[in-house]
């Protein structure tokens, strides 16, 4: 067993523990969000979630066409194509799986991806599966193709996950516009893809969302760092976000196209976790996710681990990637913090 193998699903562990009185707070908030998905308690979300991440923590996207999508090993030596059930439809070398899915592109069975595209990116620890209310949300709604991106997050440091985000773009030369959005880790995979890539590539990105970016690293990673055995287990962006925060972010490209920020908070200066200092999500810093040069930004009573399924979050991407701003209509008043008794407005966001 790898050490990233040990070290995901124990910060996940203290993740949620820390942060277990907001989930809580924001249970009505997420069911109301996504009529669609099952009713879940916290705990049943969580497990569910590294069940679901357990593929995500070993392969990564190198193609991705509609949901068809073509993927290596953390290991480099075994790929695999899969169908748009998420079916196996060839596994082994990078040779034998792309030649088949070039004879199945070629043949139509694979479409090809045109015209106006967006790409949405996990965040760490997680797999392409938790996006898809925002996903589902995005392909009924707006007049582009919705592509959801899967990378092993634990696995490689950011620099890798950038030439593997180039490699699904690339892919992609009939995608006229490119847009993003991202969630927490996802963000930073797409600012340190924009840092090195080809400037005739960029000029098409149109416009970007982030959802919970930690833009100016990770209080909660540096904490973690300050433990000793939680600091000798951590190694890839897990290690980048807090102890190699001011390494990596030199090499963060701020967004040359339009771009929004959505934070999660409680609008005041107890957040949703005993651990961070200032409001947060109870991951990350209302700070953390500001960023120079945003369109627009804001602020909604929403879980970093649930921004997803939020109405209000999926809607504000929505207006954003299509207008290029967020709704203009009066915000949902944001929750007071637990300890005071308050709770969300029945149906909001």
């Amino acid at each position: 067993m790898t050490i990233s193998r040990i070290w995901v699903p124990l910060l996940t562990a203290v993740l949620m523990a820390t942060s277990l009185h907001a989930s809580g707070c924001y249970a009505e908030e997420t069911v109301a969000a996504s009529p669609q998905q099952p009713t879940v308690d916290g705990w049943e979300f969580w497990l569910r979630e590294i069940r679901e991440g357990r593929d995500a923590l070993e392969w990564s996207d190198h193609r991705v066409a509609h949901d068809w999508r073509l993927q290596a090993h953390s290991d480099t030596i075994r790929w695999r194509l899969l169908n748009e059930a998420d079916e196996v439809v060839v596994q082994g070398t990078r040779a034998d799986c792309e030649t088949t899915y070039e004879r199945l592109q070629a043949a139509g069975t694979i479409p090809t991806v045109r015209g106006p595209t967006v790409i949405v990116l996990h965040g760490l620890g997680q797999s392409r599966h938790s996006m898809q209310p925002l996903v589902s949300h995005l392909r009924t709604t707006l007049d582009a193709t919705v592509l959801s991106v899967g990378y092993a997050s634990p696995q490689a440091g950011l620099e890798t996950h950038a030439e593997t985000l180039n490699n699904v773009i690339a892919a992609m030369p009939d995608a006229t516009t490119l847009s993003f959005v991202g969630h927490s880790l996802g963000n930073l995979v797409v600012r340190r893809w924009m840092s090195t890539a080809p400037a005739a590539t960029l000029d098409r990105v149109q416009r970007m969302v982030m959802l919970g970016p930690p833009n100016q690293g990770s209080q909660l990673a540096r904490l973690a760092s300050r433990v000793w055995f939680l600091a000798m287990l951590s190694d890839g962006p897990t290690r980048e976000l807090g102890a190699g925060w001011d390494q990596i972010a030199s090499q963060l490209a701020i967004p040359t196209c339009d771009f929004a920020i959505v934070a999660g908070g409680t609008g005041t200066e107890q957040g949703m976790s005993m651990l961070l200092a200032g409001d947060d999500d109870a991951i990350v810093t209302v700070e953390e996710t500001r960023l120079e040069g945003a369109s627009d930004f804001l602020l909604l009573p929403v879980h970093h681990a649930e921004m997803m399924r939020s109405k209000a979050v999926q809607r504000a991407a929505l207006c954003f990637l299509r207008d290029g701003h967020f709704p203009r209509e009066p915000a949902p008043p944001l929750a007071l913090p637990v300890s005071q008794g308050a709770t969300l407005p029945e149906g909001q966001p």
